[in-house]
């Protein structure tokens, strides 16, 4: 290997590692957030049916915006402007919620909702420079280890916020909330300083990536559009991780008390699975998430149909591999199919199809919870091994249409 090329795998290595760490202060704020939020709300006098509108519309603003800030992020070309707007106003959010009235709960759902804003802004610009990067690395391990430090921090958050309650007790919730909201203040003010170091130590990211083969214009073609739907099916199928709580809560399966730990459990295994998949990616293509897929669709059976703790505890641990494997080999696949002028774009299109998937599944799965959970169950696995076939189809189109 000469030795630029040596120096631009070295640098390329540390800027992956670097907003890694962004990501792990990231989302040790805002997850460790979501672990409390629901309980929070309420207690600032939101409804549970309020709390649920909200969380909807936070997470349907959180993915479908990113098809307007991605399709900017490519016509600008000001990739860290936005991504240093959208995690100041992320990150801001959280502590800010310290600060709401005991009847301010329409204060702290403005606050939820432009938390989602703010990641909506700055994902797709930040995953097209980490896909610069990646690409010489490997795209698969490059995103898998921004996944890893990533669920490293939504780990460690929830788990800093158990140890806080703990030590301060729960005789006064509502206070002991406020104070986790500020000391979350702490790896959120850690994340913007790294975010504005990040910008100055690598200026021009897109430097690490070699001449790029297909820099034609980019079609929906049909692999892309095969892939789309796959991806769609996944994320319909794939409760959000609120109903898994709730039926934890409801059951009694668990103290109420160590409902933030399944959660970080959930995160800990998103991580460790997404290093492996990330690998799996540069080895076998999309076909890995074709098993990854095949491993997690039963997750719902083991959560809603078990009765027992350890089972659900199976259950979850198959609902983080495929999280893991969906948030790696999701971008990864995409830096392949995507030409870089439009890749913000590219990330955009596929996380607004998610995000509003997971939006609409999650609502029939929820009320499915309600009615019938044996008809929740067969939904959740059906659609999820459905997507298995457009995944398939999108392999096997011609090898000039794409690198999967």
């Amino acid at each position: 290997m000469k030795a630029n090329d040596k120096k631009r795998l070295g640098g390329a290595m540390a800027f992956v590692i670097l907003m890694g760490i962004v990501s792990l202060f990231s989302d040790m704020t805002h997850e460790g957030a979501r672990s409390i939020l629901g309980e929070y709300l309420n207690l600032t006098g939101a409804s549970a049916a309020t709390i649920g509108f909200v969380s909807g519309i936070g997470e349907f603003c959180g993915y479908s915006l990113r098809l307007l800030s991605g399709f900017i992020a490519d016509k600008t070309k000001k990739y860290w402007t936005i991504v240093i707007i959208g995690y100041i106003l992320q990150v801001s959010a959280i502590p800010a919620l310290a600060l709401i009235p005991e009847n301010g709960w329409m204060i702290a759902c403005g606050l939820v909702i432009l938390e989602r804003i703010g990641k909506a802004i700055k994902k797709p610009a930040k995953n097209t420079l980490v896909s610069f990067a990646a690409n010489e690395i490997g795209t698969g391990k490059g995103f898998a280890y921004q996944e890893f430090l990533d669920q490293l921090g939504a780990f460690l958050g929830p788990v800093i916020l158990f140890v806080i309650a703990w030590v301060k007790g729960t005789g006064e919730l509502f206070s002991t909330y406020r104070i986790c909201f500020a000391i979350l203040g702490i790896p959120a003010l850690i994340t913007i300083g790294l975010v504005l170091y990040s910008k100055i130590r690598y200026p021009h990211p897109e430097k690490f990536e070699k001449a790029v083969k297909n820099q034609e214009k980019f079609e929906f073609k049909k692999s892309f559009l095969y892939y789309t739907v796959a991806i769609g099916l996944f994320a319909f199928g794939f409760a959000d991780f609120t109903l898994i709580t709730l039926h934890a809560a409801k059951t009694q399966m668990f103290p109420d008390s160590s409902l933030s730990l399944l959660y970080a459990g959930a995160m800990a295994v998103d991580a460790l699975a997404a290093l492996f998949f990330g690998w799996l990616f540069d080895k076998i293509g999309l076909k890995s998430l074709i098993v990854s897929t095949v491993c997690s669709a039963f997750f719902a059976c083991f959560v809603f149909l078990s009765g027992h703790a350890w089972l659900m505890i199976i259950g979850i641990l198959l609902w983080g591999i495929g999280m893991g494997a969906q948030e790696s080999i999701m971008k990864a696949a995409v830096s392949k199919i995507i030409p870089t002028s439009m890749r913000s774009t590219g990330f955009g299109i596929f996380e607004t199809v998610f995000g509003i998937a997971w939006f609409l599944g999650s609502w029939l799965l929820g009320a499915l919870y309600d009615k019938n959970r044996v008809a929740l169950v067969v939904v959740s696995v059906s659609v999820q091994l459905a997507a298995i076939v457009f995944y398939w189809l999108s392999i096997k189109q011609p090898r000039k249409e794409c690198c999967l």
